[in-house]
């Protein structure tokens, strides 16, 4: 499985989903949007918005966050096949 992390330093649910990926050592590359040429209007191109974070997972989208609520843990656990602690 290959996964991309399209995000943002200043993004708050940026930094909780990459370190939900950590903690359950769930590889990943990140492509910080604000540097990589033409990353911002890749996710604007494949979700019709500039939000973030965006998982790609072998290149299917997916919005592992909802604005204002955050995080979908349980959501993200079952996708992943890990334990939520």
């Amino acid at each position: 499985m290959e996964l991309i992390v399209y995000s943002a330093p200043w993004c708050g649910d940026c930094r909780e989903a990459k370190r939900w990926l950590t903690r359950h050592n769930i590889p990943f590359r990140d492509i910080n949007i604000e540097e990589v040429p033409g990353a911002a209007e890749e996710v604007v191109r494949n979700t019709g918005k500039r939000a973030i974070p965006q998982f790609v997972i072998d290149g299917r989208w997916i919005q592992p966050y909802t604005p204002g609520e955050g995080f979908h843990y349980e959501e993200m656990a079952e996708l992943f096949g890990v334990r939520e602690s």
